[in-house]
């Protein structure tokens, strides 16, 4: 079996191909939100190695890391020119599991009543940092679906996830007896 060449070379003069071949500038919308997704899907792997691999947490991040894959296959399908694959499909499924996931952390933990400060333990701190892409990935996909519009389950599973990232770096803190940073106003 040949084995594929890692650069093709067609990129060279910033287009690339979607799902299908399309053409398009690797600066346009589409590429962007899938773009910020694969960075969110690095970062989660970071926070990944800093866990027990037999974690509820590890395999919780690792589902979400592979639906994440599916959110940037559908982000890569242009559907105006492409037939969508089913395995591209973010269901209402995947989008209520993520919720119930978010509801179990939230009951686990004591009730909010600062803002929390993006820090703690490395692992709460990383956790924030996936947070933070997340939403950047969010802004993303709302500026493409304001271009094309987007399935909805797609919009409501990264609003979730940036909620799981925060849920989960109070826990994190929690587990560990780290006590939250809690904002102050300068006085």
């Amino acid at each position: 079996m040949k084995k594929s060449n890692i650069y093709t070379r067609r990129g060279d003069c910033g287009q690339t191909s979607l799902v299908g071949g399309q053409r398009v500038e690797k600066t346009c919308a589409r590429l962007e939100s899938y773009g910020t997704v694969d960075e969110l899907n690095s970062n989660i792997g970071v926070l990944m190695a800093e866990l027990e691999h037999d974690s509820d947490t590890y395999a919780t991040l690792l589902d979400i890391q592979r639906v994440l894959f599916v959110v940037g296959s559908y982000l890569a399908t242009d559907t105006t020119t492409t037939e969508l694959r089913p395995t591209s499909i973010v269901t209402d499924e995947m989008v209520t599991q993520l919720e119930h996931t978010c509801d179990a952390i939230d009951e686990s933990l004591p009730p909010l009543r600062l803002f929390v400060l993006p820090s703690g333990t490395r692992t709460a701190s990383l956790a924030h940092v996936c947070r933070t892409v997340c939403r950047r990935a969010e802004r993303r996909i709302l500026a493409l679906n304001a271009e094309t519009p987007l399935m909805p389950t797609v919009l409501a599973y990264i609003n979730r996830l940036s909620d799981y990232f925060f849920l989960l770096a109070r826990q994190l803190n929690c587990k560990a007896g780290h006590d939250e940073v809690v904002w102050q106003p300068r006085t």
